[in-house]
């Protein structure tokens, strides 16, 4: 006669699968890391997107524990539109002195000076990176290269594939993409091709500060509530700078504000906060109805289809 199966008896057998089941963050953790791992094993020279932001801080993270304990195999590369946060730039070269990196930097500055590009009436230089990014990628041979777009951030970003392939003018076609099912990525190209590569598409910005929380992960100050002279302009509070300058109208005063995006900044606005740590940031982003580029850039609001114009054209 046999044994009959008694509730502790179950529940000691059931325990170890629940014990090996993976979080939300484990899940998205592997699956990008499956991703970046499967891109350098596929492509021939590949580079990352790097500008000291938080979500390229994390791709950056994610690099470095899918090869750890080597090096990251591959360089970065930043777009430096010349009106960045000093602040950032000066994280992006400790980072990447920190972790011994190749950096590669595609100037807009250096194709004004030139007169390759012509300053925009509006004073904003994000939508002249295209033409840098697409130098540097075919100066330097990239056959793929990293990006931290994520679909939660903007309508056009949530149309990419995860695997995403830029023409021999670097531009990219939403209505044309290979279809990607059961994980298989296809990252066939021809010559003068190449691909865009997007590990954190499926995260979004609140599972990105819960990773950086988890992980311990540092990130510029001004991702965190500091005191700033700022004056309104567009419902949003930008920074007093050399390159962003109130008009006689704008009057500038002191706020306790942080950025949720950290992009030029001749365009990009703070938003007031307290969230001075990353646990205040965590609750402050998961009671926030507005994407953060919604609420943070004014080169996003040029039009409903801003973003994923530039995009047609190469950037990102």
């Amino acid at each position: 006669m046999s044994t009959p199966i008694t509730a502790d008896a179950y529940a000691a057998d059931a325990a170890p699968l629940q014990s090996t089941r993976l979080s939300s963050l484990d899940t998205l953790e592997s699956e990008a890391i499956h991703i970046i791992r499967e891109v350098v094993a596929e492509f021939e020279k590949p580079a990352l997107l790097f500008s000291g932001g938080k979500d390229s801080v994390v791709m950056l993270h994610l690099a470095t524990k899918a090869f750890w304990p080597g090096k990251v195999p591959f360089p970065v590369l930043h777009v430096d539109t010349g009106h960045n946060f000093p602040e950032v730039l000066d994280f992006r070269d400790r980072t990447v002195e920190r972790l011994g990196l190749k950096l590669v930097v595609g100037s807009v500055q250096e194709f004004i000076d030139s007169g390759e590009l012509a300053e925009r009436a509006d004073g904003t230089r994000n939508p002249l990176q295209t033409v840098p990014l697409l130098d540097a990628i075919q100066r330097n041979k990239f056959d793929a290269v990293f990006g931290g777009g994520r679909r939660d951030e903007d309508k056009a970003r949530a149309k990419e594939r995860i695997l995403s392939l830029r023409d021999e003018f670097g531009q990219w076609d939403p209505r044309n993409q290979r279809p990607e099912l059961w994980n298989l990525y296809n990252g066939r190209h021809t010559v003068g091709q190449h691909v865009r590569a997007f590990p954190i598409s499926n995260w979004t910005e609140l599972d990105i500060w819960r990773y950086i929380e988890r992980e311990n992960i540092e990130l510029p100050g001004l991702y965190y509530a500091h005191e700033r002279e700022v004056f309104a302009r567009d419902g949003m509070w930008r920074a007093v700078g050399e390159v962003s300058q109130p008009l006689p109208t704008e009057n500038v005063i002191t706020k306790t504000v942080r950025y949720r995006t950290v992009g030029d900044m001749s365009c990009t606005g703070a938003v007031e906060s307290d969230a001075y740590t990353v646990a205040d940031v965590v609750v402050e982003v998961a009671a926030s109805t507005l994407t953060e580029r919604g609420a943070t850039r004014a080169d996003d609001r040029i039009s409903e289809a801003a973003m994923e114009d530039r995009k047609k054209d190469g950037y990102f």
